[in-house]
């Protein structure tokens, strides 16, 4: 999840309590937000809760905050990643003073001196890329484009969560358990080749202004390294670029996993995607000896090897030289690197300044020796304690969410049982994984920030490749602990809950119990109920692709979601942009199932009734505890990007999630003549 809650790499949120009696705070200090774990100074009171729950709750805060410059958007999320970034800057600079030493620490030292190095960065100029753009140059005929194309092929995708990675590559790679056979490992082929964000942003008309925009970008990127006409080189960029773009599969065709159910073998490429010399390029990408791919978007792979065959060679090495300058730009020289920022951070994201350059090193760090800086992370940061209380909030959950499955009025007992089965093999990791990551092999050097950067992603692509065709590691993580997020892997029925996400406003030991329960239990229930929703259900109990559930079973499952994704349709953020709900119907599922089994959690381990602090009882305690981990304020072309490419709805509306809650009309008297009630028949009950 960026900042919401994602689902996978499948994308992504953690903390916990033990269960327990009374409204008292658990850890008998003072509460890091207020008097009982909510900050009350946040809430506008003249928003009825029933007219808007996240303006009553959070419109206070949002009036009085201000976005910093070098920031596209601030949230609870933003607010946690700070503490955590603030506490890996420490550990790092503590590597970087004892970089003498060998080991992970002397990397993590010499990789963010290299990073910080500006004076030697500007000194090599454009030398480290030099090797890449000479191999692009002296591309003179199809077979050597597919070795180059293959030779810069990455892992570096997040599949169920689709327009996450990084799509400048034509092709990307993801190394994961095969969808039917998930004792093994297996290699998924997904589409790439754009430089902005989606596919939209070159068909749809409102966009013609940043395309001219990126077509400036391009021509002042290729100037910059001395490319001879530029200015006629970067529309001809742009127009191939919108050719793949018409080819490419939309985020909900690409969210939809049995669409993504392609097995080729490696001859079938030839005939079913003309146009790419396969043979050569899975020999430069290094899956000459597999036999088998995962297509995930079958007509996107087969159109772009089209392109590969029938577009110009000439317009091939200077879409290849821009993207290669463009990966590069934030470690060349300033002026690459002020340029890249000016585009990406100004331009799509609307952010004024730039971050300093520490937090990007940091940055950096994390996407090379991430799992070396957890290891110190948890290490310094995370308790044995914390990591118990935890596992018990967890098995709360767990239990709520069995006793929904057991009171599902739509679903076969058949289908009841097999639930039942995969709820109670799932596994669950919390803080950090079993064992760490060995960065032995990777060569970093205190003097090369562009080298070290292009030596740790091939560096991570082999060790994905080394994954081919054997059996899938399930103690693996796919996210850093000191990372603010969560993940549910449906391929293998396992949860992952980082470290850094055990902090206020999500988890306060000092907070009310039911606070904690509305905000990271929540968030528990929310990653549970993912292997539940509309992609989680499509695979059993060993992470294998399955009908499992009854036709009549899923019909009435499929006629609840339908209910919810017009729900989310009908939410416009802005007078000519609505919310997708298909886009977004995964992640609104969760948000639904998971609020719902907080409140069952807490009322199991608590009881339904109990003391009131500060004027509020403890089922409204809870949902305001939900409503403010979702407090959010973005920049406009911020919001309008997620709103466009992401899978999560935007922060304002999930805490609308509140309104499909009997609880909540219950909790705060809600009538029919509030803007968000909804009757009892329209609030959409799916676990």
């Amino acid at each position: 999840m960026n900042a919401p809650l994602g689902r996978a790499s499948l994308s992504i949120l953690l903390a916990a309590l033990a269960a327990g009696c009374g409204a008292s705070p658990a850890g008998g200090g003072q509460a890091a937000l207020g008097e009982f774990g909510v900050d009350l100074t946040a809430m506008d009171h003249t928003v009825r809760p029933g007219d808007d729950f996240y303006d009553f709750v959070n419109g206070a805060w949002e009036a009085r905050t201000e976005i910093p410059a070098d920031r596209s958007r601030v949230s609870s999320f933003g607010a946690l990643d700070d503490l955590a970034r603030a506490r890996v800057k420490e550990l790092v600079e503590h590597a970087v003073e004892g970089s003498q030493v060998d080991g992970e620490v002397r990397q993590i030292g010499d990789y963010y001196r290299a990073f910080m190095d500006e004076a030697a960065i500007e000194a090599r100029g454009l030398t480290p890329l030099q090797g890449e753009l000479a191999s692009i140059a002296a591309i003179d005929d199809r077979t050597a484009l597919a070795k180059v194309l293959g030779g810069t092929l990455r892992c570096d995708v997040d599949l169920l969560n689709a327009t996450d990675w990084d799509t400048d590559r034509l092709f990307g790679l993801w190394v994961s358990p095969h969808l039917t056979k998930p004792e093994v490992n297996a290699p998924y082929l997904v589409q790439g080749g754009l430089g902005l964000p989606d596919r939209d942003y070159y068909l749809a008309d409102g966009m013609a202004e940043t395309r001219q925009a990126y077509t400036a970008y391009i021509t002042q990127l290729l100037t910059l390294a001395n490319v001879d006409g530029a200015a006629a080189k970067a529309p001809a960029i742009v127009a191939l670029e919108t050719t793949i773009a018409k080819v490419h599969a939309t985020g909900e065709q690409t969210n939809d996993i049995k669409r993504g159910a392609n097995f080729w073998s490696r001859a079938a490429f030839a005939e079913q995607a003309k146009g790419l010399d396969w043979p050569t390029w899975f020999a430069a990408a290094g899956l000459a000896g597999q036999d088998e791919f995962i297509v995930w978007q079958p007509a996107a792979v087969a159109g772009i090897a089209a392109l590969v065959g029938s577009e110009d060679l000439a317009t091939w090495r200077d879409y290849l030289t821009f993207h290669a300058l463009d990966r590069a730009a934030p470690l060349l020289p300033k002026v690459f690197a002020d340029a890249h920022f000016a585009f990406h951070g100004s331009t799509l994201a609307g952010i004024p300044q730039q971050a300093p350059r520490w937090k990007r090193a940091l940055g950096a760090v994390d996407g090379a020796l991430g799992m070396a800086v957890g290891k110190l992370y948890v290490e310094r940061w995370f308790d044995a304690a914390t990591k118990a209380r935890a596992e018990a909030m967890v098995r709360d959950v767990l239990i709520a969410f069995g006793h929904r499955i057991d009171g599902v009025a739509w679903m076969s007992a058949a289908t009841k049982v097999r639930a039942k089965k995969k709820l109670a093999g799932m596994q669950v990791a919390l803080g950090y994984p079993a064992s760490w990551r060995d960065y032995s092999g990777l060569d970093v050097r205190a003097d090369d920030a562009l080298g070290n950067a292009q030596r740790a992603g091939l560096f991570e692509y082999r060790r994905n490749l080394q994954k081919l065709g054997q059996a899938p590691d399930r103690g693996e993580w796919y996210m850093l602990p000191h990372e603010v997020n969560a993940l549910n892997i449906p391929l293998e029925n396992r949860l992952i809950f980082p470290a850094a996400i055990l902090a206020a406003p999500f988890f306060d030991a000092n907070a009310d119990d039911a606070v904690n329960y509305g905000a990271i239990g929540a968030v528990i229930g929310h990653e549970i109920s993912h292997s539940f929703d509309s992609s989680g259900a499509l695979f059993d109990e060993e992470g294998r692709l399955a009908d499992w559930w009854s036709k009549a079973d899923f019909a009435a499952f499929e006629q609840a979601t339908d209910r919810l994704a017009a729900q989310y349709d009908a939410y416009a953020p802005f007078p000519d942009l609505h919310i997708n709900g298909k886009l977004t119907l995964g992640e609104n599922i969760a948000d639904v199932a998971g609020l719902a089994t907080a409140i069952d959690a807490y009322h199991l381990s608590h009881g339904a009734t109990g003391a009131t602090i500060a004027g509020f009882t403890p089922d409204q305690r809870l949902l305001l505890g939900f409503a403010q981990v979702w407090r959010t304020k973005a920049r406009e072309k911020s919001q309008r990007n997620q709103i466009l490419t992401n899978v999560h709805a935007p922060g304002h509306y999930r805490a609308w999630t509140v309104r499909n809650q009997d609880a909540w009309y219950a909790a705060f008297g809600v009538q029919p003549d509030a803007k968000m009630y909804l009757a009892p028949e329209q609030r959409v009950r799916i676990w």
